[in-house]
């Protein structure tokens, strides 16, 4: 029995350890097995996070396209290289030929090759000169890593995360990561850079020929530059477009073709037909490719005529200019040049078409039809053109005369000061201004009271951008209305883009005008489609046979901005020219320097008609054809208009009188004086004296009232009024050394030739004038009566005030 005990018992012994040893080895496999898969599942989350979330960040160059996708202007980037952002895809032409030079089976492998590794591992065993057998995929990866150390540890690593890159992304996508980022030379970088710099053009207009030298360039970039190994690069070449002819990717003609074509030499510049827009869109869009609304043609015509007038203008020591044009339709930027090709002495660098600059009378058609679209006036009313002082301002017409009253489209046709001053009054400097604030021109962001009544002739600042766009925005509003059932838009005078894909918000359509309505615009634009040329001036003859279009000028005072803006129905056109640095220049006005530029670039542009009616804006009205304004029973010519529809809203003719004359018609008569039954009824056109007077100059067939019979008596009648000085205004005289008093002009108008006048001051007579009633008197400063009594005993009189002018 014991020793059956001790046998079973060593057999459990046995036993025993034999499992602890099993448990032993179980574990120890285990253990092996976790470590195997935990460490699996450590190098696929390594390898699954392996690739950063943006694979290049590198700084690109900004670009900017035409409308039709090509290059007109590119910056460098931030690291001074030129860097294009990345391609939407590859060109056909340079696709096959990278792919049979670098990677012939990129479409099958995982994202490395083991047989070109295999083989360039033995090359380089057995060889001196080094093979490589990256793919193209490991090729993007070491880019991204910039061309680390080309160690086996380095090669690992970029295949280990090429295979992740070929998950990531698709074949297409990692063959433009390629083309994008591969260095050609220099600061050269990427496929669409270097067909600019090369060749001159972009890569989708490559030949075989320059899409082979551009594949095998990266493989040896040193050999771009001009006579070194030019050689070396054409026999590359050559056996690229042989192999690919070989391979029936190309035909033995387009070999033939291919292999004589010649290999680049000088890098050549990139185009830069719109520098100013570049500039201003590496500010706004830095390191973007943008395709821009520009007519890359049109750049090309109007930069042509810019270097023209440059030229024209310099020889008067002008030595800037700046044109814009817009499609009023879209509102898009077509043609867009900053500033002239002068030196940088006289900033060419600025973008003028940005900078604020004195507007000049180009406001004026902004009042105009504000007045039209109230009704406050018709587009033919007199308006008055004589001496004016408002609170000490005093306005003057560039040709320093007057014209007693004229009609309001003339006055603006001609570009009147006066009367535009005298019309602003008459509608509200503020009430003004906030039209200006809705027409969204942010340059004026000053209040009303800042600029004054001088803010219709330019003393208001603006730039070329706002005032164009004004322009097109009233342009497109007559357009709308005519074309979509007599409406408008809320947002018309929105902002323009240069953005070839931007959609502009042009707000919802509404029945009320936003602005103004589409009949005053219409008449606008009839007075403005006048020739505003300076009288006497024959050179202008050939605008009337131009492409009709709605133009003003503008001239700043002292001559420091000459402008011309114009619109048809399809184009806004806006010129600028003077010196960047604000220095005046006699003739430096709109009608010389700026109008010959407009008419020019309207030359290059396709006809476009002109303004349709807006009938539905428009009512017929009686009006009065010698005052142009609403006919009133005692205007004899009258004639029937369509005019704006507020038109109903302005005043009847004030200057058809009926008066009474005498048998022979040679005298005034009234029933008190006069047999009723011998007395002549008519209808007569007659101004106020101090506007007579002016107007009677230019206007030989006005016939002034007949003086009143003998004993009829005048006191319906004022025949006499002071011009200068006017009631209220002080005069001003210059302070001179030693010097107690200074010559003064006094002058009124008398409505009857012959007339003599005796002048009194202070009730001392002081002279007599005939006929012609101006008088120059020495006068010390301080308080005065001025009186003048005719010899018929007529008696007109005021205070006036003399002071000496403030200053050193």
């Amino acid at each position: 029995m014991p020793e059956t005990r001790g046998n079973g018992s060593r057999w459990y012994n046995n036993l025993k350890h034999r499992m602890i040893y099993l448990t032993s080895i179980y574990n120890r496999l285990a253990l092996k097995h976790k470590i195997g898969l935990g460490s699996f599942l450590i190098l696929f989350i390594v390898w699954l996070f392996c690739l950063p979330k943006l694979l290049f960040n590198d700084p690109t160059s900004t670009v900017v396209l035409s409308s039709d996708q090509v290059l007109v202007g590119a910056r460098i980037a931030e690291d001074c290289q030129w860097r294009f952002p990345e391609l939407d895809s590859v060109p056909y032409r340079f696709k096959q030929s990278v792919l049979c030079f670098e990677d012939e089976y990129f479409y099958q492998h995982p994202g490395f090759n083991p047989v070109s590794i295999f083989k360039a591992i033995q090359h380089n065993l057995t060889k001196d000169s080094q093979r490589g057998g990256s793919t193209i995929t490991q090729q993007v990866i070491r880019l991204s890593r910039k061309n680390k150390s080309r160690t086996y540890w380095e090669k690992g690593i970029e295949l280990f995360m090429a295979t992740r890159l070929e998950l990531r992304h698709s074949k297409e996508d990692i063959l433009r990561l390629y083309a994008s980022h591969t260095p050609y030379g220099g600061n050269v970088v990427g496929l669409e850079t270097a067909a600019w710099r090369y060749f001159g053009i972009p890569a989708h207009e490559l030949s075989w020929g320059q899409s082979a030298t551009l594949a095998v360039l990266p493989n040896a970039p040193s050999l771009i530059f001009p006579g070194r190994n030019e050689q070396t690069l054409r026999n590359k070449r050559n056996r690229l477009l042989k192999k690919m002819w070989a391979k029936n990717v190309i035909d033995q003609t387009t070999y033939e073709l291919a292999i004589a074509e010649p290999l680049p030499q000088k890098p050549m510049p990139l185009p830069n037909i719109a520098p100013h827009l570049t500039e201003r869109i590496k500010k706004e869009h830095p390191g973007k490719s943008i395709t821009t609304s520009l007519d890359r043609q049109l750049q090309t015509q109007v930069n042509r005529l810019a270097a023209q007038h440059y030229q024209r203008l310099k020889s008067n020591e002008i030595h800037n200019l700046a044109i814009l044009v817009l499609d009023v339709e879209t509102r898009k930027v077509l043609a867009y040049v900053g500033n002239s090709p002068a030196s940088a002495e006289h900033g060419n660098y600025v973008d003028i078409i940005t900078k604020n600059r004195s507007t000049g009378s180009t406001l004026k058609p902004f009042l105009f039809t504000s007045l039209l679209h109230e009704g406050q006036l018709l587009p033919n009313s007199l308006v008055n053109d004589i001496p004016t002082v408002i609170n000490g301002y005093n306005p003057k017409n560039f040709n320093k005369k007057h014209a007693g009253v004229v009609p309001a489209s003339w006055a603006l046709s001609r570009s009147l000061n006066v009367p535009a001053v005298r019309l602003l009054r008459q509608f509200g400097l503020q009430k003004f201004h906030n039209k200006i604030q809705k027409m969204q021109m942010k340059s004026l962001d000053k209040p009303a009271e800042y600029y004054g009544l001088s803010l219709i002739l330019g003393g208001a600042e603006s730039s070329l951008w706002d005032v164009t766009k004004s322009y097109a925005s009233v342009a497109s509003t007559l357009n709308y209305f005519v074309s979509n059932s007599s409406t408008y838009r809320s947002n018309e005078f929105s902002e323009p883009s240069y953005l070839m894909n931007q959609e502009i918000d042009f707000g919802e359509e509404q029945f009320d005008a936003p602005v103004f309505s589409a009949g005053a615009v219409y008449h606008t634009f009839k007075s403005l489609r006048e020739v505003n040329r300076p009288e006497g001036d024959e050179n202008w003859q050939f605008f009337d046979a131009a492409q009709p279009i709605a133009w003003k000028t503008g001239t700043s005072f002292g001559f420091k901005d000459a402008w011309a803006v114009g619109v048809t129905p399809k184009y806004a056109i806006g010129v600028w020219a003077g010196n960047a640095d604000g220095e005046g220049r006699p003739g430096l006005v709109g009608i010389l320097a700026a109008a010959p530029i407009l008419f020019d670039v309207l030359g290059t542009l396709p006809h476009s008609g002109w303004f349709q009616e807006p009938y539905d804006d428009l009512i017929a009205l009686e009006t009065c054809t010698k005052s142009g304004q609403r006919a009133s029973v005692f205007c004899e010519d009258t004639q029937e208009l369509q005019l704006p529809a507020n038109g109903f809203k302005s005043s009847t003719c004030p200057y058809h009188h009926q008066i009474f004359l005498d048998a022979q018609e040679n005298y005034r008569v009234t029933s008190s004086c006069y047999p009723l039954e011998d007395m002549v009824q008519k209808s007569w056109f007659s101004l106020p004296t101090v506007v007579e007077y002016y107007y009677a100059d230019t206007n030989p067939n006005y016939k002034s009232l007949p003086p009143y019979l003998s004993g009829c008596g005048s006191e319906e009648q004022q025949l006499m009024e002071f011009i200068h000085p006017k009631l209220n205004e002080e005069i001003l005289i210059p302070k001179d050394l030693g010097i107690s008093q200074k010559d003064v002009v006094f002058k009124l108008a008398h409505q009857q030739e012959d007339s003599t006048v005796h002048w009194y001051l202070d009730e001392t007579y002081v002279n007599t004038t005939t006929s012609f009633h101006e008088l120059i008197l020495p006068v010390k400063p301080g308080a005065y009566t001025l009186t003048a009594v005719d010899n018929n005993g007529n008696r007109i009189q005021q205070p006036i005030q003399v002071e000496l002018a403030s200053g050193p």
